[in-house]
């Protein structure tokens, strides 16, 4: 097949969503599909890369952009209307199967203006902050002024795919429309040699949203002798959680936004991994942490259970007394810490990238109108340069 894949962020951009679009794209690629991912440029990054044997093309178009962690509605703004001209050039050149975008918002609004101009079937995968409800600090004033566009790219898909089951239900609120659910795509890397450390960490971009601060407040008072506490992130609350540590008195490590080998090494030297967020779609740094072996401690609301199974420990929002309990428990009991290790791994293995590649292919035929075994057997493609 040949797929259109839209996402305004992709690597080394933004949050959870932007690795999963990348390594959806590569497996793709991977598996002989010809893939062209149209996103969002940002100071030096190149125009274009062409990967994976000439399967994988990434087109970065120019916009505003201030920070590589997050975007504002202009500069959203800004990537619909130069994203537009070159999909459309892209569209007249390659005969594409499906375009499948990432996010109602804000890239919905620039697939659905591509499917109404040039007829192809639209993919749309929902991430948290695009649906109604999701995010109601941030967003809730601009999905309610834009509502009506919202509705408009939700009818006008071809199929919605949610990674989980909470973020279903929290679109379907809004909107009775069938949604399909897959899991975002992980696989296990290679046990690396780095020791496992007396270490709690959070990783994650820092947004009130993601609980930090609770974790801090829950460690206040906690014995940390010969503990190590690493909140590893960007984000407009990296200064208040500082100032909060330093009420506190807790000894906290911030080494800013860690990518790559070095948040590998991260996660793998640390023994429990604390992840507090209020609401969550399917966080990708819970995958990351479960991979590693951490003993994992979360909430137990929206999209989190659906991710660590039975394979973490799971506690109330607002909970602190309970998140204490939790941490403490575990930094008091290595054998309880080795167990969760043991079946966080096997817990990743059921988001293999085999099985949830499978699952999109069968989506995109279905609205392509291929059958999934043709889809899956096609590795014939045409290159051809813009």
């Amino acid at each position: 097949m040949r797929i259109m894949m839209l996402n305004y962020e992709y690597p080394p951009l933004g949050g959870g969503a932007s690795p999963i679009t990348r390594a959806l794209s590569e497996e793709l690629a991977r598996a002989g599909h010809a893939v062209d991912v149209v996103t969002m440029g940002y100071r030096n990054l190149p125009f274009r890369e062409v990967l994976c044997d000439g399967r994988l093309r990434v087109f970065r178009v120019p916009a505003l952009r201030a920070s590589p962690v997050r975007a504002v509605t202009v500069e959203m703004t800004s990537y619909i209307l130069s994203a537009l001209p070159m999909t459309l050039g892209l569209a007249a050149r390659r005969r594409y199967d499906v375009i499948h975008a990432h996010f109602l918002m804000p890239t919905g609004v620039l697939a659905a203006a591509i499917k109404r101009i040039t007829g192809l079937p639209l993919v749309v995968t929902i991430h948290g902050s695009d649906v109604p409800g999701y995010n109601p600090d941030r967003f809730k004033r601009g999905h309610r002024v834009l509502a009506p566009l919202w509705r408009q790219v939700v009818q006008r898909s071809d199929a919605i795919i949610s990674p989980s089951h909470y973020l279903r239900s929290l679109l379907q609120r809004g909107a009775d429309v069938p949604v399909d659910v897959i899991p975002y795509g992980f696989d296990l890397p290679e046990a690396g040699a780095v020791p496992r450390r007396r270490r709690i960490l959070f990783a994650s971009r820092l947004f009130p949203r993601k609980g930090a601060q609770h974790m801090l407040q829950a460690l206040e008072s906690v014995d940390l002798t010969g503990w190590d506490v690493i909140i590893a992130g960007d984000g407009p609350m990296l200064g208040p959680l500082q100032e909060q540590a330093h009420q506190l008195g807790l000894d906290v490590q911030f080494p800013g936004f860690v990518k790559g080998q070095e948040l590998q090494d991260l996660y793998a030297s640390s023994a429990i991994f604390v992840f507090p967020s209020l609401h969550d779609n399917f966080p990708v740094v819970l995958l990351e942490a479960l991979s590693a072996g951490c003993a994992v401690i979360t909430n137990n609301v929206t999209g989190m259970p659906e991710v660590v199974g039975d394979a973490g420990v799971l506690v109330k929002p607002h909970d602190i007394a309970g998140l204490r309990a939790a941490i403490v428990g575990l930094m008091g009991d290595e054998n309880r810490r080795r167990q969760l290790g043991d079946m966080a791994r096997q817990r990743v293995e059921s988001f293999a990238w085999g099985r949830i590649l499978a699952q999109h292919l069968e989506v995109y035929g279905r609205v392509a109108g291929h059958s999934p075994v043709a889809i899956a057997s096609d590795s014939h493609i045409t290159r051809q340069t813009l």
